[in-house]
This record gives structure tokens, C-alpha cells and sequence, in this order.
């Protein structure tokens, strides 16, 4: 077969393993996990997803080598503990089967033990320890490891590592990056001790090397093992990519994978973990240097979901693999699609951080663009109806679109109704903002699923009770969506004003000073674009707060936009607008005009309660879904859109 990825689809050698393509799962933790540490079914299923999708290896994240001094993390290996070794089996045999390569994450937090996750051993008086006593920023006390403790946190690695290979992973990442213990050895932002574990470089990559001949004692010199570096730390306080190369030169010997990622566990979150605002594959040029310096083989991480670009990052030596987290979230069979040339299924990740927040909020996992992320144990497959019924979707957005592939898929014959000229709904208006390019594919993606299910899509549709009448379908989904709140001002109504929804039909329109009315995640975001376009920008906002509607992990990085590129105004009421701008009060009641010459409006949205009233009881199922239940999220509309499928 010939490849349209020819250089991704190559399989690779480390060690004695072969990996049968370029494309690797990051290590993403589990959910399930149990008070005694062990893998529960839940993340079982989670991993095994990536492997039958088609990832050569497959990483289950974070094994906690030494829960006396780190109580962070909540899975580890003990043959003491019963079903621990049974259930690391179990996970490696579920990734195997599917022709991937289980691998398995060694770490230890160092000073930052309970900050991560929580601690299932309910460790009150853990005593966090680290290469130097220091003050962590939330004032935690930090105390310094001794030379037992070194010694002893090095043979962990290793006993561990050989209880890996035991259950049955052929493939180890010892974690040396992202600010955990490893890595605060290296830095010399943490290691300021003045014996042989620290001063000089080599002393500050002694403990590295010590768990690394560890881990290589225990499992014997074919087996493969791989070191994530930060290839920089990104704060002045860190090492820098000079530095970093340095570093991986001492560590090279003693592995066979040299995984380089970015950033430390103190402010570098959206380099990390790259957010929307940033471009694809951002650290990519750190493995790309490193590996001129090195001669093991490299692997870069870092927002890739796009295959050509992955393909040109191998095919010109940049690295030798590439690592997914997210983007095997959004769709853990993008490695079979790349493999089978159909890449224009993909469905892209949006690093719109609805997985990691949710993880941080509830403790679960899910995913705006697939319903089945956090419940990978249902199966991947939609059962078939034993009866095959007509149904209609009203409304052409995202979980209008999602429920009729779903439905579709079980067997239904399915009528899609929009009553615009294009599908995507609430999705079309984000095609202007160029950081936001994902979110506006997706309706394409989805549209394009649904065709070739045989969906009938009608267009230029207004779906009435006479429609559905005459129709009689035996069920309808309502995904009718959400209009926007136009508020009774003064002016509003004006030419100056645009809708953000309408925003881009009317960009050409938009002057080079700007005043955007409404600070929640719609009206955030535009002026972010407005600011990077270069306009002269001012956001108003009546409460004191900004993009509460933003989740936990995307609104810090979208508050440090707003600092870089907007005027903001929180505690404003807009009165009225003018030629001039928009006059608001303040908190204290005075008057003051806002200038700008153009108006966007940003003040919410309504659910299409007309719809929902004049559709209810028009069908034997009749179900609402997405923003025209209440104004929410593209994630809640996908979710709902495909439980609503899976109901008829």
C-alpha cells in the first residue's frame, strides 16, 4: 500500500521492540483508580481505546515509584498489595491485543507530592522533600533529601521498573521534565545543594544517571527505555535549550528514546500543554535542536493533530516520533485513519482544555468533539436498531449534526433540517477568529459523517408543527440552538454594531478602534482576535469578573491574552451608544465614554424556546437538546446529541 504519510506510517526499532508506527499515545492518567493504587476497568478501557485506534505505543501514565516520600499520584505497583500486579497485567494485555506497544511512565513529584492529585493514601502529614530545603509558592515547606533517601528513591525506580516488565510493558518513560522530582535535580532553579548531586551539570544529572543505570539493572540491556527531558524550562530561574542539550548529551548513553517536551510545573502551563492562542506543534524546534546533538532517536509533543504536519516533522529530521495526548482524545483513531489515507475523517482536537478541566473540576474526563472520552468500558461501536424508525433533527450545529450521524449509524432513516444556508450553527461564527479554526472545521467534519451515512440534510429549512405533521416522524431531536441577546440600549441597534455571532459576515466592516460589550468567553476571545489584528480595543463588561462561562484551564491562558492585547473595563454598564462609543457607568456611578468608532455585541445568548414550545409533544420521542435546552456547551450539545441517538 502506498502511503500518503509515508514517514509517519514507518515502523521503528528501540531496542529490540518494534513499534509499528510513528505515532505514540503521551501519558494521560486514569480516572478509576483505587484507594490501594491500582488501575480500575474504567482506565483500562481508556488505554486500550488508543491501542485498537491504531497508536504504536501506548503510555499509561504516571506510576508512582516511591509512595513514602510522594504522595501525589495515585497509581503504583506493589506485589504486596492484592490485584495490584493483576490489574498492571490486565492494562498491558488490553493494550497489546490491539497490536500496540504498552508502555508504562515512571515518576516521582519531588517537592510538589500532593498538588497533582489527590492523595488516596490520605497522607495529612506527607512531608514533601526535594534536591534543596526551600519554600514552595504556596508556602509549603520543603524539606532536603538525604543521601539515604536519594539512595533509596533510586532503587525504587528500579524495583518498580522491574514489576513493569513483569505486567507485561515493554516499553518504559522515566519522567524527567515538567518540574517533577527528576527534573528538579536538574534545574538549578531548585537544586541548590553543594555535594555530588548538585553544583556543577554533571552533578546536577547525577541523580538522572543513577535511576537510569537503576532501571536498566532491573530490566536488562535489550529492553527499551525512554527519558523525558524539558528540552527548556521556559522561566529565567531554569535552564535554558543551550542547556537542555547539555543535559540530554549526559543522559544519552543510558536510554534508547530521548522524549523532549517543555516547561516546569511553576508557569508554563499553556507551553506545556500548547493552548489555541499559540501554534501548532510550538515546541517541536527544541527536539528539532536537541537532535543535532544526540544520536539516539527523538520524540517532540506538543497541540499536534495534523498529520501532513507531523509527516514533514519526521520526513525532515526533526524527530523520529511524535507524541499525542489531546488529539487521541478528540479522535483515538487518527494513527488507523493516517494509515489508511483517509486523514479527512480526522476529527481535530480544538485545545479547547475541556479534557484537562474536567479532570481538574470532577475528577472525570471528557471531550468537547467525542462523547465517548470517560466512557471507553460502553465500546467504541453504536449498537443497530432492532427497528429501523425516521427520524428528524431540527437544527444543523454541533449536536444536531453529531445525533444524526448517531442515529444514522444505528440504522434510522434520518431527516437533518437547518433553516440557514449553511450548516454549523453557533460553529460558523468562529471561521474568522484564526485561533479557532478547529472549532469552525468541526461542523464540516461532523456534516461530512453524517453524508456518508446517508443523512438527508435540508437546507434553507424552517421546521414548523405542519412540517413535522405532515412528515409524522417517529422521532425528533430539537437542536434548534441559541439566538443572541440584544438588550433594550440606546443605539444598540445601530450601523456601527455588530453582532458577535454575525462578526464574521461583517468583519470587513469593523474599524480600527473597537469597543466589544459583553466579557464572557464569546466576547473575550473576539477581542483577543480584534487586539492581534491590531485594532485598538476595548471590552466592557458589567461584572467584575471575565469569562466566567471559560473553563478552568483554558480562562488563565485567556486572561493573559486580554493583558497582552485589550483595554478592560469590568464594572461598567453600558448605558447607551454613540457615534462616539459606548457611555457606561461605573461602580461608583459616574458616567464615562468608552471610544471607538465600531460596537461589537457580546451579551449572550437565549435558548430558542420558540421552537422547543411549538415542537413538543409533535412525535412519539421528542427530545431537546444542546442550546436550545439552556445556553451551555458544544461539549454538552455533542453528549446530549448522542445519548439522545442512542435512546431511540
Amino acid at each position: 500500500m502506498k502511503y500518503k504519510y509515508p514517514n509517519l506510517c514507518k515502523p521503528i526499532t528501540l531496542g529490540r521492540t518494534v513499534f509499528r508506527n510513528r505515532m505514540f499515545s503521551a501519558p494521560m492518567g486514569g480516572t478509576d483508580i483505587s484507594e490501594d493504587g491500582c488501575i480500575g476497568p474504567k482506565s483500562a478501557a481508556f488505554y486500550e481505546l488508543r491501542a485498537k485506534g491504531g497508536a504504536a505505543a501506548v503510555t499509561v501514565s504516571e506510576l508512582m515509584v516511591h509512595p513514602e516520600t510522594d504522595g501525589s499520584h495515585a497509581y503504583h505497583l506493589d506485589e504486596s498489595i492484592l490485584n495490584s500486579l493483576a490489574c498492571a497485567t490486565y492494562t498491558a494485555d488490553a493494550i497489546r491485543r490491539h497490536g500496540a506497544i504498552p508502555s508504562i511512565e515512571l515518576s516521582h513529584s519531588g517537592m510538589y507530592s500532593g498538588t497533582y492529585m489527590t492523595d488516596k493514601k490520605k497522607q495529612k502529614g506527607l512531608t514533601q522533600w526535594g534536591p534543596s530545603a526551600c519554600t514552595r509558592p504556596d508556602g509549603v515547606q520543603v524539606g532536603e533529601l538525604t543521601h539515604e533517601m536519594i539512595q533509596e528513591i533510586v532503587l525504587a525506580y528500579g524495583h518498580v521498573a522491574g514489576l513493569a516488565k513483569r505486567a507485561g510493558f515493554e516499553l518504559l518513560m522515566i519522567h524527567g521534565g515538567h518540574g517533577w522530582l527528576i527534573n528538579q535535580f536538574l534545574s538549578p532553579m531548585f537544586n541548590n545543594r553543594d555535594d555530588e548531586y548538585g553544583g556543577s551539570l554533571e552533578g546536577r544529572c547525577r541523580f538522572a544517571i543513577e535511576v537510569l543505570k537503576s532501571v536498566r539493572e532491573a530490566v536488562g540491556p535489550f529492553f527499551p527505555i525512554e527519558f523525558r527531558l524539558s528540552g527548556s524550562e521556559f522561566v529565567k530561574e531554569g535552564y535554558d535549550l543551550q542547556e537542555g542539550i547539555r543535559i540530554a548529551q549526559q543522559i544519552e548513553p543510558y536510554i534508547d528514546l530521548l522524549h523532549v517536551t517543555a516547561g516546569t510545573y511553576q508557569r508554563t502551563f499553556g507551553i506545556t500543554h500548547p493552548s489555541m492562542f499559540t501554534e501548532h506543534g510550538r515546541n517541536v524546534h527544541l527536539a528539532a535542536e536537541i537532535k543535532k546533538h544526540v544520536s539516539v532517536p527523538v520524540a517532540t509533543i506538543g497541540g499536534l493533530n495534523d498529520p501532513a504536519q507531523m509527516e514533514e516533522i519526521i520526513a525532515s529530521g526533526k524527530a523520529d516520533v511524535v507524541y499525542m495526548a489531546r488529539a487521541l482524545l478528540a479522535d483515538p483513531f487518527l494513527p488507523n485513519k493516517v494509515m489508511a489515507n483517509q486523514d479527512e475523517d480526522i476529527v481535530h482536537c480544538l485545545r479547547c482544555f475541556t479534557c484537562m478541566a474536567e479532570r481538574a473540576s470532577t475528577a472525570t474526563r471528557r471531550c468537547t468533539v467525542n462523547p465517548l472520552i470517560g466512557r471507553e468500558c460502553e465500546g467504541d461501536e453504536v449498537a443497530p436498531s432492532s427497528v429501523k424508525k425516521t427520524v428528524l433533527v431540527v437544527g444543523g450545529g454541533p449536536g444536531g449534526l453529531y445525533s444524526a450521524w448517531t442515529a444514522a449509524r444505528r440504522g434510522h432513516r434520518v431527516v437533518l433540517c437547518e433553516q440557514e444556508a449553511e450548516l454549523g450553527g453557533i460553529l460558523k461564527s468562529e471561521q474568522a477568529l484564526p485561533f479557532k479554526q478547529e472549532m469552525y472545521k468541526l461542523a464540516n467534519t461532523y456534516a461530512g459523517f453524517c453524508r456518508n451515512a446517508g443523512v438527508e440534510i435540508r437546507l434553507n429549512t424552517r421546521v414548523t408543527r405542519a412540517y413535522v405533521d405532515d412528515m409524522a416522524p417517529d422521532a425528533v431531536i430539537i437542536a434548534a440552538g441559541s439566538a443572541p441577546l440584544v438588550p433594550p440600549i440606546p443605539g444598540l441597534d445601530g450601523e456601527q454594531v455588530v453582532l458577535v455571532n454575525d462578526y464574521y459576515k461583517k468583519k470587513d466592516t469593523v474599524g480600527d478602534e473597537v469597543v466589544v460589550l459583553g466579557g464572557g468567553l464569546a466576547g473575550s476571545e473576539c477581542a483577543i482576535h480584534l487586539g492581534l489584528e491590531g485594532k485598538h480595543v476595548h471590552l466592557v463588561e458589567m461584572r467584575n469578573d471575565l469569562a466566567p462561562d471559560a473553563n478552568v484551564r483554558h480562562r488563565p491562558l485567556l486572561l493573559k491574552e486580554l493583558e497582552k492585547h485589550v483595554n478592560v473595563h469590568t464594572g461598567h454598564k453600558a448605558l447607551r451608544v454613540t457615534a462616539e462609543g459606548v457611555v457606561c457607568e461605573t461602580h461608583d456611578g459616574q458616567e464615562i465614554l468608552i471610544p471607538g468608532k465600531s460596537v461589537i455585541c457580546a451579551l449572550g445568548q437565549r435558548s430558542r424556546t420558540e421552537v422547543v414550545e411549538e415542537l413538543s409533544g409533535s412525535a412519539p420521542f421528542v427530545r431537546v437538546i444542546g442550546d436550545a435546552a439552556r445556553v451551555s456547551t458544544i461539549t454538552n450539545a455533542v453528549y446530549w446529541g448522542y445519548h439522545a441517538a442512542l435512546d431511540i
